[in-house]
């Protein structure tokens, strides 16, 4: 099927050439517009520009600043049964009071940081993330085998190869996996990435049972931190975790989980998070002008600008195309019929994702991967991609 998107003249300038649209199967349906291919070089450089604005920005960078001042306080209480870490400024508040910037309580275990060490690591790590994070380098990508796979394959004991895996499974939580039986296609890849700690027990048949990789929000690593031991292992506690950084003060949560951990526990470079939300940010400024005609400076009066994010499984995919020679993506998608997430009663998206935007970003890597101006200059060829629903 294929329709015309009609625009008012002053959006020729904002956007090259007529644009149509049209349905495609990427072994499945995933809904939404694509361009038709045309001249695939053309970038549309406003909207390029607009992705970079980030509203939460300054308020990014005085949490930040805050936490870098802050006081913390680590201490053994309940007869050293559990151990309190609590972040605060002195004197923030009215009238002098301190205001507090967080804090964790978790049981205690031999192994966790010495309470004298973990302000000095906690400055240094938010101090890097935060750099990396304020710049947009996509040739990020390039160094994720070295930053992510090569630790990833030391702990499993593989050769380092220095080379990306030749075939990587990403799954997904969408209720649209229980409609087929992918399981024993998705265990045949080299790599299985799976998202926020899915159940599998009992979904076997339709999503597998090989976990290579698990990947997480660190709001997920913080409900770990409060059980025994960080315990934040439910395929098994040889299998490496990624995680993004959803707070900046969750790292103190990492650095409680990563003193326990046998496997590998890693932080996603901040580099990678901003090329991740200019991505999204991206596709959902060209959706928002294709489906309203509308100037796409409006946009903010129809998002929630402060709250906007990408998905984990957006970057889980962006994560794995730096890693993989080809990927596969499973359970991404909605339907009807199905609940959200397959293991789970939800039954409504989070307002904070755009789902068609990402479903756009991720038809132009099956059908046109050339047209996608972030991954240029990215330093790595675009693999092969295919989602199966």
């Amino acid at each position: 099927m294929k329709r015309s998107l009609r625009f008012p003249l002053v959006l020729l300038v904002l956007v090259a050439g007529a644009l149509s649209c049209r349905s495609v199967g990427l072994r499945g349906k995933i809904p939404g517009p694509l361009y038709d291919a045309g001249d695939v070089e053309a970038v549309n450089e406003t909207l390029f520009l607009l992705s970079a604005e980030e509203p939460g920005a300054a308020e990014l960078q005085q949490n930040v600043a805050d936490l870098l001042s802050a006081n913390l306080e680590s201490i053994d209480i309940a007869g050293g049964r559990y151990r309190e870490i609590s972040l605060w400024r002195s004197g923030a508040m009215p009238g002098g009071r301190s205001r507090s910037l967080g804090s964790l309580r978790f049981p205690a275990r031999p192994g966790h940081p010495e309470h004298g060490r973990v302000l000095p690591e906690f400055r240094r790590l938010l101090t890097d993330w935060f750099r990396n994070r304020r710049q947009f380098r996509q040739e990020v990508m390039s160094e994720l085998v070295d930053r992510i796979k090569r630790p990833v394959d030391r702990s499993y004991g593989h050769p380092d190869t220095g080379r990306p895996y030749a075939t990587c499974a990403v799954v997904g939580n969408s209720g649209i996996l229980l409609k087929a039986e992918h399981g024993d296609l998705i265990d045949g890849h080299d790599l299985v990435i799976r998202l926020n700690n899915a159940r599998i027990a009992g979904y076997q048949r339709h999503v597998g049972a090989k976990t290579s990789l698990s990947f997480i929000n660190s709001n997920v690593l913080r409900s770990c931190a409060v059980r025994d031991g960080c315990f934040c292992h439910p395929y098994g506690d040889f299998v490496p975790i990624v995680f993004y950084l959803c707070q900046p003060a969750h790292f103190v949560e990492y650095l409680v989980c990563n003193s326990t951990h046998k496997s590998p526990l890693l932080v996603t470079d901040g580099r990678l998070d901003t090329l991740c939300a200019r991505i999204v940010k991206y596709y959902s400024l060209k959706l928002f002008v294709e489906e309203t005609g509308k100037p796409p400076a409006m946009w903010g009066k129809f998002h929630d600008v402060e709250m906007f994010h990408y998905s984990s499984g957006m970057q889980a995919v962006v994560l794995a195309l730096g890693m993989c020679d080809k990927v596969s993506v499973f359970g991404f998608g909605k339907s009807p019929e199905a609940k959200h997430h397959y293991h789970t009663n939800q039954k409504a998206e989070l307002g904070l994702h755009d789902y068609p935007a990402e479903y756009e970003f991720y038809r132009d890597l099956v059908e046109r991967p050339q047209a996608i101006p972030f991954l240029r200059g990215a330093g790595i060829k675009v693999p092969s991609v295919s989602f199966y629903n």
